[in-house]
């Protein structure tokens, strides 16, 4: 039998199995008794084991085993699982000084692109992926980011989806913005309906918005250069708290989306039914485009099938006819 390293298994190998137990409760209906001669066959291992674990004394002078009093080996386990645990306690407290050297060593070592005071610049993807990473870890209770840019590059979705159920099944809360333009995109929102079923909360925000991450309301990664292939890491309390802020700001004026809907294609508010709601509302085609994030020729042609659907001939007709929709009938996702 492997030797038990932790209470828990100590306590597990210090357990009657079901034969044994049941073994043992027979033994005490024949008056906590038994002759080697009356266990069968079958009950040959259960013996060993409630012997072993000292549930039955073996009587040699005439080869039978008296039951033990359950409370004596529960107090007998009892003081090794102390025993062990008052060990345990030990070596935790020694675990720091044995790790100290690795510890002095990532206090000390130097950190690439320092800027000003509480910035740090991370000069390429691979060190701003690194950093994520390693702020997921250290950072567990919350994550806010902000991803304009409507579709999200495919090739990255399945790492953001490993990092994002990691983060969640460690306790932590996820928030998230994108575009409206996310909501039709195939890989994009595959990735939100499983992220929302892990826990994680995305919503679309139609007016424009920065990148930013931001972790445990402590530290935030923002972009440093405009195409996002660098940038800087925040740790200055107000500069955070003020980006906090922002998010949070923009985090009320964002639309919540059902994902999971819009994967099977059972959605309420499809595209061409969101340009029939912002149409309903005066909007005009551009503005339209720019809220939903496609191109003004598509949302045109949009446009043109809801005058076949409602005979108007304007545009300014198609918006008079389309607010007298049946209240509700627009309703988002």
């Amino acid at each position: 039998m492997v030797e038990p390293r932790t209470p828990s298994e100590l306590l597990a190998a210090a357990l009657p199995d079901a034969a044994a137990r049941e073994l043992y409760l027979a033994v005490l209906r024949e008056g906590g008794r038994i002759r080697l001669a009356e266990v069968a066959p079958g009950d040959a291992a259960a013996l060993q084991r409630l012997v072993e674990l000292g549930f039955l004394v073996p009587q040699l002078i005439d080869a039978s085993y008296s039951a033990v009093d359950p409370r004596s080996v529960v107090e007998r386990i009892g003081a090794d699982i102390r025993l062990m645990s008052a060990r345990l306690l030990v070596e935790a407290e020694q675990l720091p000084g044995l790790l100290d050297d690795l510890t002095r060593a990532y206090d000390t070592a130097p950190r690439r692109s320092e800027g000003p005071s509480g910035v740090r610049y991370l000069a390429d993807m691979a060190q701003i992926r690194h950093e994520i990473e390693r702020l997921s870890q250290a950072y567990r209770a919350e994550g806010l980011t902000a991803q304009p840019g409507g579709a999200r590059p495919p090739e990255l979705l399945p790492d953001s989806l490993d990092r994002a159920r990691r983060y969640l099944e460690r306790g932590g809360a996820m928030r998230t913005l994108y575009e409206p333009a996310a909501r039709w995109d195939g890989p994009t929102v595959e990735y939100a309906a499983e992220a929302t079923r892990l826990g994680s909360t995305i919503r679309v925000l139609a007016v424009p918005f920065r990148r930013m991450l931001i972790f445990d309301r402590t530290v935030a990664v923002i972009p440093a250069a405009a195409d996002n292939s660098s940038a800087a890491l925040v740790e200055d309390p107000a500069t955070v708290a003020f980006l906090v802020d922002v998010f949070e700001q923009h985090w009320q004026q964002a639309e919540g989306v059902n994902w999971a809907a819009l994967l099977t294609g059972s959605a309420e508010s499809s595209v061409h039914e969101q340009v029939g709601r912002l149409l309903a509302q005066g909007l005009t085609q551009r503005v339209v485009a720019g809220r939903l994030g496609l191109s003004e020729r598509t949302v045109a042609g949009h446009i043109a099938r809801l005058r076949e659907l409602y005979d108007a001939d304007t545009l300014f007709q198609l918006g008079w006819q389309m607010r007298g929709i049946r209240p509700g009938e627009w309703s988002d996702a």
